[in-house]
Parts: C-alpha cells; sequence; structure tokens
C-alpha cells in the first residue's frame, strides 16, 4: 500500500485498507497456521477493487484447535478514527463445512432494524463477510468457526456515528472496496467538477447525480444512462455546478436516509453538518394528517430503514412521493430556476426505489 496513491486536486494521496481487508487477511492467516502448524507473518488477499495487499500478521498464536491473529488497520492519508487500530481474528474448526462469522470484543453489535443486518448480530457489512468466506475458501474447503475483534474497539467507537445508527458496544467492520481512498473535502469536491467536466466535454448534457457507491448500482438497476457522478454529501455544490456548467438535467439517485434531509432543504447530508431524517419524516407525515402516535413512532426511531417499516405498515407509503416532490421543489428553488429538468429517485436498502 505505500506505492498506491490517488491524485485529487493536484495532491498526491496515499491509499489504505479497509477494516474489512484487515479482517479477511487477518482470518486467512489464522487458517494458514491452523493448516500449517505453524505460526505466520505475511498474508496476501485480493479485494473487491482488484487490488492485491500483502500485510503484516502481527501477534500470531497457535492453541489447541484454534489460531490467532492481527492485522494492523492502515487509513492512508485519509483522516479516519480507525487508522492504526489492531483488527483481530480468532479461528477454530468446526466439524462441518460451514464457515460461521461473529464478532467479539470491540465489534459492535446491532441494535435496530435497518442496518446490514439483523438485530443481535455483529456489525460486519456484507462485503466483509463474503471477503472472508472467499479468502479462507481459496485455500481451504473445511468448516471454521471465525471470530473478528478489536481490541481498542470499544473506546473507539465513541468517536464514530455508530450509537447514533443503533450500534453498541464496538466500531463496525466495513468497506465496500477494500480500499481506502483518502478524500479531503476540498479535494473531493474538486474530484466532482473534474468529473462533470469531462462528461460535459464528451457532449453529455444530462447528467446522473449519487451520494455513494449504493446510488450508482441503483442508477444501474433503473436502467439510468452511465453518465453518472458520485457526490458524496456535497448535494448543494454538485448540483450548482452542474446547472452552472450547462447541463440541461438532473437525476439525483439516492438513500431515504440522505434525501429526507434534501427534502427539507439540507444540501449537504453528512450527519456532522445535519442530522434531521427523523424531523422529515414526521414533516411529511404531519402534511397528510397521519396520527399523533405514528409521528411519535418514526421519532423514536434511530434509522430511516427502521422508520420505513412503521411507515409502510400503517398505510403511508404516499409520503415518499411528496418527499420526491419536494426535493425538486427545493433544488429549483436553490438554483432558482422554478423550470430546470430535475428527477429524483428515493430509495431504501430493502424496497428499493420507493
Amino acid at each position: 500500500m505505500k506505492d498506491l496513491y490517488v491524485v485529487k486536486g493536484g495532491k498526491k494521496l496515499r491509499c489504505g485498507y479497509t477494516t474489512g481487508s484487515c479482517s479477511a487477511a487477518a482470518a486467512k492467516a489464522c487458517v494458514m497456521m491452523l493448516q500449517a502448524n505453524k505460526l505466520m507473518s505475511k498474508v496476501s488477499i485480493d479485494t473487491p477493487a482488484g487490488i492485491k495487499l500483502d500485510l503484516d500478521v502481527i501477534s500470531p498464536e497457535l492453541g489447541p484447535g484454534y489460531a490467532s491473529c492481527c492485522v494492523i488497520k492502515d487509513g492512508g492519508d485519509d483522516p479516519d478514527v480507525t487508522d492504526g487500530m489492531e483488527i483481530c481474528a480468532r479461528v477454530s474448526r468446526r466439524g462441518d463445512r460451514k464457515i460461521v462469522i461473529d464478532g467479539g470484543e470491540g465489534i459492535g453489535r446491532i441494535t435496530r432494524k435497518g442496518l446490514f443486518g439483523n438485530v443481535g448480530e455483529a456489525a460486519i457489512n456484507p462485503v466483509p463477510r463474503k471477503m472472508i468466506e472467499k479468502e479462507i475458501r481459496e485455500i481451504s474447503s473445511d468448516g471454521f468457526d471465525v471470530l473478528i475483534y478489536a481490541p481498542k474497539g470499544a473506546q473507539i467507537a465513541k468517536k464514530t456515528f455508530n450509537p447514533n445508527l443503533g450500534i453498541e458496544g464496538g466500531i463496525s467492520i466495513i468497506g465496500t472496496s477494500g480500499i481506502v481512498e483518502p478524500m479531503s473535502e476540498k479535494a473531493l469536491l474538486e474530484t466532482i467538477y473534474l468529473e462533470m467536466d469531462l462528461l460535459y466535454d464528451e457532449g453529455c448534457r444530462e447528467v446522473i447525480l449519487f451520494p455513494g457507491n449504493y446510488g450508482k448500482n441503483m442508477a444501474k438497476s433503473l436502467g439510468l444512462p452511465d453518465k453518472g457522478v458520485q457526490v458524496s454529501n456535497f448535494i448543494g455544490e454538485s448540483i450548482a455546478y452542474a446547472y452552472n456548467k450547462g447541463f440541461r438535467k438532473i437525476t439525483l439517485v439516492g438513500h431515504i436516509g440522505k434525501l429526507s434531509k434534501l427534502a427539507l432543504g439540507a444540501f449537504n447530508t453528512h450527519s456532522r453538518v445535519c442530522d434531521m431524517r427523523m424531523e422529515a419524516l414526521v414533516y411529511y407525515l404531519a402534511l397528510i394528517q397521519a396520527p399523533l402516535e405514528i409521528l411519535k413512532q418514526v421519532n423514536s426511531c434511530t434509522t430511516t430503514e427502521e422508520a420505513l417499516e412503521i411507515i409502510i405498515q400503517t398505510g403511508y407509503k404516499s409520503i415518499f412521493e411528496d418527499m420526491k416532490k419536494g426535493c425538486i421543489e427545493r433544488i429549483r428553488k436553490y438554483l432558482k430556476d422554478d423550470d430546470f429538468d430535475v428527477d429524483v429517485y428515493i430509495y431504501s436498502m430493502k424496497y428499493g426505489v420507493l
């Protein structure tokens, strides 16, 4: 990873690797130690980004029927509270051929519906789980119990937004590509603008904007043109740049957790800047005179996915069409152009486009 860089805003920034990559590497090293009956100091894994990682194995240990070790998280030049953490695995053999993955010390537990797992499960996201299983299956067809843990996870988690999301007791094991690309705000905005410039220069006059990778995948599933730009939380700056650049239409594809904020006029959707997801849902429910008891239930939710369950089960799904209209109105007002061509798709992880 010392040789992997990205250039953003004219700056050369070193990439890192995710807690998911660390977990997969540590688990694979443990299986290798069990098979060879000897300690390992290095391990190699492939990431979903197609980049191979050669990582140091820290504190390897072999015991009766188990192996354990750690890998140090490296966030590169990205500001990351998990940088330098030990992400560890303890692996033991099973009598069947299953791979069972769980979280131990320092790994958060899901306490609310709507996240990437069920209530009570360890906060290990789907991609890291797949990475762990893939790396183990490349070297063994046996069954293993895999326990991922982080000795300083509970302490570090206090500096994250996990408690607000319904994850308690530790960090989350995350990552969709396995690689951390550093993104300062200024560098990210410059990258967004550059991508729009390139599309415009290619002759595109319509642009798809999405906050993250899931929005990008959703746009593909909807059959939208493959002319999109990932804008992170910078919806306002991105829309304004696209408008002033000369694009004739903007289509925004985003999760309800972010676009609920936009529906009330928040154009930077980062949770450090604003968090009014439940307030937005309550506002739009109140406009159609939903009962006070439902408003209170939604207001007490921690995640938008959890609130969605209540809204849909009580028959008020129509508010999402109202929120879509609200987003479009807010964008036009922001641009001071009531006739500008804007389309919005709001989706959830469970229900797809709402």
